[in-house]
């Protein structure tokens, strides 16, 4: 639902509140009326307001001591003074106090519709630059969807598929698949990439704090809410907010969520103010939805609201093809190589901890190493080419095969022989008993070269 600014209109000229009302629903606005301070504070309080366009002179509370109450509520509400030609030092002062700007009377549509469009703008950067330099934004990654393995190729396309619509999505896959990259994928690949992509880690944060990080609260609504805060969902407005691990959020949150999906309202804590938003949510998790509904980690109304269109993020073990690019992308940092017998290894290891696990491996060769060429000396000991033994060939992904479990024990066997001759082809086929024109036919075969 796309939101309509509330602008708060100060004055006590019946004509001007008239003219104000008037000029502001021309311009798209939803426009509220207070013909002096004291009311205008009323509706302050019970009623969300995008931003006050006041009068300096008015009986009783006049515009500087407006703009210094709600100052004290509000550090980040747009206000605009609206003074006499004579009077620019108190325009001065206003500014000064935290005023967004000033606009001089006499003044016409354009004149008000600049000055409230600046005044809106500069808070929306005013929040961006507060969440971009916070520590969930510090831990995005930005190494793109590296691979062009058959399980990357779908996921791609079924990206650039849903990018353009407003359905929610459901990221499902391991820890460390790249579930939020996938969601920022998607993100710029929306008609929504110009605002802001804002993530949260539904399990990082206590329980007691989510729900201010999500909806923000009022001042004074709990022991500590000094000052107003600003929530994920209304910091994301006209962008995408990604809920990872959603599974982990507590139940009677989950139910509050629901209903912010449904209307696309939120209400800050301690406030009774609806605010419309326009967001998009995806969400993700690493547990199996369906079974963590059947656990009671997630409620199966939410489920099916943000289950309308699903991806999944393969594991690394999936597409070992992927495994060269992914490393000259992370060694392309330290501008260390690795070599193409230490790329075997990598093939061949099962990843339980996925791209993440392969980029903390590949640092740490990286040190080891000295800037020089990776060695399989510098990967960790316990990293061998395959499983030592046939039973763990056989997993949910893999059947009962007789050729297939040969080709795999002869690809580990090939893996460890060219580990033992240092990457000598000739040694490794000799090691082998076979040819060496054999042994580059199963290279190519197992596309190990």
């Amino acid at each position: 639902m796309q939101k309509q600014c509330t602008i708060l209109a100060v004055d006590d000229e019946p004509n001007m509140r008239r003219l104000l009302e008037i000029s502001l629903r021309q311009a798209g606005y939803k426009p509220l009326l207070a013909a002096d301070g004291n009311e205008a504070l009323v509706q302050i309080k019970n009623q969300h307001i995008d931003l006050v366009v006041s009068d300096l002179h008015m009986p009783g509370m006049n515009g500087l001591a407006l703009l210094k109450a709600v100052r004290q509520e509000n550090e980040t509400l747009p206000f605009i003074m609206v003074t006499a030609l004579g009077e620019i030092k108190t325009a001065v002062e206003a500014m000064k106090m935290g005023a967004s700007d000033y606009i001089l009377r006499p003044f016409d549509l354009e004149t008000l519709e600049i000055a409230i469009a600046k005044a809106l703008s500069n808070r929306r950067l005013q929040l961006e630059n507060t969440y971009l330099k916070s520590d969930n934004h510090a831990g995005l990654i930005d190494a793109g969807l590296i691979g062009e393995s058959p399980p990357m190729l779908a996921l791609k396309q079924l990206i650039k598929q849903v990018a353009p619509e407003k359905a929610t999505v459901l990221i499902t896959g391991e820890t460390g698949t790249g579930k939020e990259l996938v969601a920022k994928a998607i993100h710029a690949a929306s008609l929504r990439k110009n605002g802001l992509f804002v993530a949260i880690n539904c399990a990082a944060i206590p329980a007691e704090i989510l729900e201010s990080e999500l909806f923000g609260h009022e001042k004074g609504a709990f022991t500590g809410a000094v000052k107003e805060r600003i929530g994920k969902f209304e910091l994301a407005d006209g962008g995408t907010l990604f809920l990872d691990e959603i599974s982990e959020m507590p139940i009677q949150l989950q139910a509050k969520l629901l209903r912010v999906l449904q209307e696309g309202v939120v209400e800050k804590i301690g406030s009774n103010k609806s605010l419309t938003l326009d967001v998009r949510v995806i969400a993700a998790t690493n547990r199996d939805p369906l079974q963590a509904v059947k656990d009671g980690k997630l409620r199966e109304d939410l489920y099916y609201r943000l289950n309308v269109f699903q991806l999944n993020t393969p594991p690394l073990r999936q597409r070992p093809d992927d495994i060269k690019r992914l490393a000259q992308y992370f060694l392309a940092k330290t501008g260390t190589q690795i070599s193409e017998t230490a790329l075997i290894y990598l093939q061949s290891y099962a990843w339980p901890g996925n791209v993440r696990e392969l980029e903390n491996i590949l640092e740490r060769a990286a040190i080891l190493a000295g800037k020089q060429i990776i060695l399989p000396q510098h990967l960790p000991a316990d990293m061998t080419p395959v499983a030592d033994s046939a039973s763990n060939f056989v997993t949910p992904e893999q059947p009962f095969s007789i050729p297939q479990m040969t080709a795999q024990i002869e690809k580990k066997l090939i893996v460890e022989a060219l580990a033992a001759c240092q990457g000598n082809k000739a040694k490794a086929a000799k090691l082998l008993e076979i040819s060496e024109r054999s042994l580059w036919y199963k290279l190519d075969q197992f596309n190990l070269k």
